[in-house]
Protein backbone atom coordinates (compact mmCIF):
# COMPACT_ATOMS: atom_id res chain seq x y z
CA UNK A 1 0.00 0.00 0.00
CA UNK A 2 0.86 3.33 -0.79
CA UNK A 3 -0.38 6.48 0.72
CA UNK A 4 0.25 9.98 -0.46
CA UNK A 5 -0.92 12.86 1.39
CA UNK A 6 -1.55 15.92 -0.23
CA UNK A 7 -1.36 19.19 1.47
CA UNK A 8 -1.67 21.21 -1.09
CA UNK A 9 0.53 23.78 -3.40
CA UNK A 10 0.37 26.68 -0.39
CA UNK A 11 2.48 24.31 2.04
CA UNK A 12 5.00 23.35 -0.63
CA UNK A 13 8.35 24.47 -0.16
CA UNK A 14 7.81 26.37 2.90
CA UNK A 15 10.19 26.13 5.83
CA UNK A 16 8.92 24.87 9.01
CA UNK A 17 7.62 27.31 12.00
CA UNK A 18 9.12 26.47 14.68
CA UNK A 19 9.02 27.99 18.58
CA UNK A 20 11.46 30.71 19.18
CA UNK A 21 12.42 31.84 22.52
CA UNK A 22 14.91 34.35 23.86
CA UNK A 23 17.37 32.28 26.01
CA UNK A 24 20.97 32.37 27.50
CA UNK A 25 23.22 29.92 26.31
CA UNK A 26 26.49 28.59 27.85
CA UNK A 27 28.84 26.82 25.93
CA UNK A 28 31.81 25.12 27.53
CA UNK A 29 35.49 23.73 26.48
CA UNK A 30 37.67 21.51 28.31
CA UNK A 31 40.98 23.24 27.51
CA UNK A 32 43.87 21.11 25.84
CA UNK A 33 41.64 17.91 26.05
CA UNK A 34 43.65 15.66 23.61
CA UNK A 35 46.52 16.19 25.47
CA UNK A 36 45.34 15.25 28.88
CA UNK A 37 43.82 12.25 27.09
CA UNK A 38 47.40 11.51 25.42
CA UNK A 39 48.78 11.93 29.43
CA UNK A 40 46.65 9.59 30.97
CA UNK A 41 45.25 6.98 28.85
CA UNK A 42 41.65 6.46 27.45
CA UNK A 43 40.74 4.53 30.55
CA UNK A 44 41.34 6.96 33.00
CA UNK A 45 40.58 9.89 30.54
CA UNK A 46 36.93 8.38 30.30
CA UNK A 47 36.63 8.48 34.30
CA UNK A 48 37.80 11.89 34.19
CA UNK A 49 35.10 12.76 31.80
CA UNK A 50 32.60 10.79 33.31
CA UNK A 51 33.26 13.05 36.56
CA UNK A 52 33.65 16.37 34.44
CA UNK A 53 30.12 15.39 32.65
CA UNK A 54 28.60 14.36 36.38
CA UNK A 55 29.79 17.93 37.94
CA UNK A 56 28.74 20.18 35.07
CA UNK A 57 24.99 18.04 35.32
CA UNK A 58 24.91 19.12 39.01
CA UNK A 59 25.54 22.91 38.18
CA UNK A 60 23.28 23.04 35.82
CA UNK A 61 20.56 21.38 38.02
CA UNK A 62 21.60 23.91 40.51
CA UNK A 63 20.99 26.74 38.08
CA UNK A 64 18.34 25.74 36.30
CA UNK A 65 20.11 25.35 33.40
CA UNK A 66 19.20 22.99 30.77
CA UNK A 67 21.71 20.29 29.07
CA UNK A 68 20.71 20.62 25.15
CA UNK A 69 24.18 18.65 23.78
CA UNK A 70 27.89 17.39 24.52
CA UNK A 71 29.91 17.44 21.98
CA UNK A 72 32.70 15.48 22.99
CA UNK A 73 34.22 17.41 26.01
CA UNK A 74 32.03 20.04 25.60
CA UNK A 75 28.35 21.27 26.83
CA UNK A 76 25.67 23.39 25.32
CA UNK A 77 23.50 24.63 27.61
CA UNK A 78 20.48 27.18 28.04
CA UNK A 79 19.15 29.50 30.89
CA UNK A 80 16.38 31.65 31.67
CA UNK A 81 18.66 34.47 32.70
CA UNK A 82 21.63 36.21 31.61
CA UNK A 83 23.17 36.26 35.34
CA UNK A 84 22.15 32.53 36.46
CA UNK A 85 24.11 31.49 32.73
CA UNK A 86 27.45 33.76 33.99
CA UNK A 87 27.10 32.12 37.79
CA UNK A 88 26.78 28.76 36.72
CA UNK A 89 30.25 29.35 34.05
CA UNK A 90 31.96 30.24 37.22
CA UNK A 91 30.82 27.46 39.26
CA UNK A 92 31.71 24.77 36.22
CA UNK A 93 35.24 26.72 35.90
CA UNK A 94 36.05 26.58 39.75
CA UNK A 95 34.76 22.63 40.01
CA UNK A 96 36.61 21.91 36.21
CA UNK A 97 39.56 23.14 38.05
CA UNK A 98 39.02 21.15 41.11
CA UNK A 99 39.49 17.76 39.39
CA UNK A 100 42.70 19.00 37.25
CA UNK A 101 41.28 20.45 34.07
CA UNK A 102 40.80 23.75 32.73
CA UNK A 103 37.72 24.92 30.48
CA UNK A 104 36.57 28.24 28.35
CA UNK A 105 33.06 28.85 27.93
CA UNK A 106 31.06 31.55 26.20
CA UNK A 107 27.97 33.06 26.93
CA UNK A 108 25.67 34.87 24.55
CA UNK A 109 21.54 35.80 24.98
CA UNK A 110 19.64 35.80 21.84
CA UNK A 111 16.76 34.13 20.19
CA UNK A 112 16.78 30.19 19.13
CA UNK A 113 14.20 28.25 17.39
CA UNK A 114 13.41 24.89 20.04
CA UNK A 115 13.69 22.07 17.41
CA UNK A 116 13.04 18.41 18.40
CA UNK A 117 16.51 17.50 20.40
CA UNK A 118 17.87 21.15 20.79
CA UNK A 119 18.05 24.22 19.48
CA UNK A 120 19.30 25.90 16.62
CA UNK A 121 20.05 29.64 14.97
CA UNK A 122 22.41 32.11 14.73
CA UNK A 123 22.61 32.76 18.69
CA UNK A 124 23.65 29.15 19.13
CA UNK A 125 26.97 29.76 15.83
CA UNK A 126 27.46 33.48 18.13
CA UNK A 127 27.60 31.75 21.25
CA UNK A 128 30.12 28.66 19.72
CA UNK A 129 32.34 31.71 18.62
CA UNK A 130 32.78 33.45 21.52
CA UNK A 131 33.90 30.56 23.28
CA UNK A 132 36.54 30.06 20.75
CA UNK A 133 37.68 33.64 21.31
CA UNK A 134 38.29 32.35 25.08
CA UNK A 135 41.93 31.26 26.52
CA UNK A 136 42.11 28.41 29.43
CA UNK A 137 39.47 29.69 32.08
CA UNK A 138 38.15 32.82 30.45
CA UNK A 139 34.43 33.21 30.61
CA UNK A 140 33.38 35.26 27.45
CA UNK A 141 29.95 37.59 27.05
CA UNK A 142 28.31 39.04 24.85
CA UNK A 143 27.60 42.67 25.05
CA UNK A 144 24.13 41.41 25.41
CA UNK A 145 24.70 38.92 27.97
CA UNK A 146 26.52 41.17 29.98
CA UNK A 147 23.67 44.03 30.03
CA UNK A 148 21.07 41.29 30.40
CA UNK A 149 22.99 40.95 33.39
CA UNK A 150 23.70 43.95 34.67
CA UNK A 151 22.77 44.46 38.26
CA UNK A 152 23.67 40.81 39.36
CA UNK A 153 27.17 42.18 41.36
CA UNK A 154 29.19 40.47 38.15
CA UNK A 155 32.52 42.41 36.99
CA UNK A 156 33.40 42.27 33.10
CA UNK A 157 37.06 43.27 31.58
CA UNK A 158 35.94 45.02 27.63
CA UNK A 159 37.72 42.67 25.47
CA UNK A 160 36.99 44.62 22.66
CA UNK A 161 35.14 44.20 19.37
CA UNK A 162 35.45 41.44 17.24
CA UNK A 163 34.94 39.70 13.90
CA UNK A 164 33.32 36.45 14.49
CA UNK A 165 33.62 33.72 11.61
CA UNK A 166 30.16 33.42 9.52
CA UNK A 167 28.38 36.58 11.60
CA UNK A 168 27.79 40.01 9.25
CA UNK A 169 28.51 42.39 12.09
CA UNK A 170 31.53 42.74 14.76
CA UNK A 171 30.51 41.83 18.11
CA UNK A 172 31.82 43.40 21.41
CA UNK A 173 33.03 40.80 23.93
CA UNK A 174 33.62 41.20 27.55
CA UNK A 175 35.16 38.82 30.00
CA UNK A 176 34.44 37.79 33.23
CA UNK A 177 36.57 38.58 36.75
CA UNK A 178 37.03 36.36 39.02
CA UNK A 179 35.40 37.65 42.52
CA UNK A 180 36.85 36.95 45.68
CA UNK A 181 33.42 34.73 46.17
CA UNK A 182 34.42 32.24 43.13
CA UNK A 183 37.11 31.24 46.04
CA UNK A 184 34.07 29.95 47.82
CA UNK A 185 32.06 28.13 44.99
CA UNK A 186 35.84 26.58 44.66
CA UNK A 187 35.30 24.93 48.32
CA UNK A 188 31.76 23.66 47.47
Amino acid sequence: MVAIIWGGWRGWGKPPVGERILTTMLMTDIVESTDHLYAVGDAAWDKLLDRHRALVREVLERYRGTEIDTAGDGFLTMFDGAARAVQAALEIRATVRSIGLEMRAGIHTGEVELVPGGIRGLAVHETARIMALGNPGDVLVSSTTRELSAGSGLTYDDRGTHALKGIPDQRRIFALVATPAEHDVASR
